[in-house]
This record gives structure tokens, sequence and C-alpha cells, in this order.
């Protein structure tokens, strides 16, 4: 017997703000540039790309390119897309 597999999209499963909390600290407390923006992509995925792009006046299209794999967006675009979804970069010393 054959099984199917289906694609995840980890968007699907960030259905709250406490989950979005936790999964965007995981992703800044690796210190991976590319993975935080990657991480930030699936939170807009989960909040909606469009109702993303609407509050932060930038181009769906760009969202997506910044956000993806291989995207490298601003420190504009991440502060952006960061307060869109609700959520701010704070300093914290490293320990």
């Amino acid at each position: 017997m054959t099984e199917k597999l289906y694609d995840y999209d980890p968007a699907d499963a960030l259905k709250s703000d406490e989950a979005i909390e936790i999964f965007l600290s995981d992703a800044f407390e690796t210190g991976d540039a590319a993975y935080i923006a990657r991480a930030l992509g699936v939170v807009a995925r989960a909040k909606g790309m469009t109702k993303i792009a609407r509050k932060t006046g930038l181009a769906r299209e760009q969202l997506y390119r910044s956000l993806s794999e291989n995207g490298n967006p601003t420190l504009e675009t991440t502060m952006a897309v960061m307060k869109a979804i609700g959520f701010q970069i704070t300093g914290k010393r490293a320990a």
C-alpha cells in the first residue's frame, strides 16, 4: 500500500499570537538572518500576505521575494513586517 505524502506548510500551524511569538523567538535565537527572513515569511503567510502588504505599503511580490529562502530583506522591511503582524524587535543582552 502506498502512502500519500503531503507538503507541510508551517504557516498552517500558526493560528495564535502565542504560537507566532514562540516561532519568531526560536528563529531570532538562531542568529541566522536567512532563517529569520524565512520565518517572517511564514508568519506573513499565516497572517495573510495581501493584508501584510497593505499594512506595510510594500508590494506583495516584493514581500514574497524578500521573505523567501533566498531573500535578504532590509531592516526597514523587517521592521515594517514585524509591526504589521503585531510584534516588535527588541534588544536584550547576549548571554
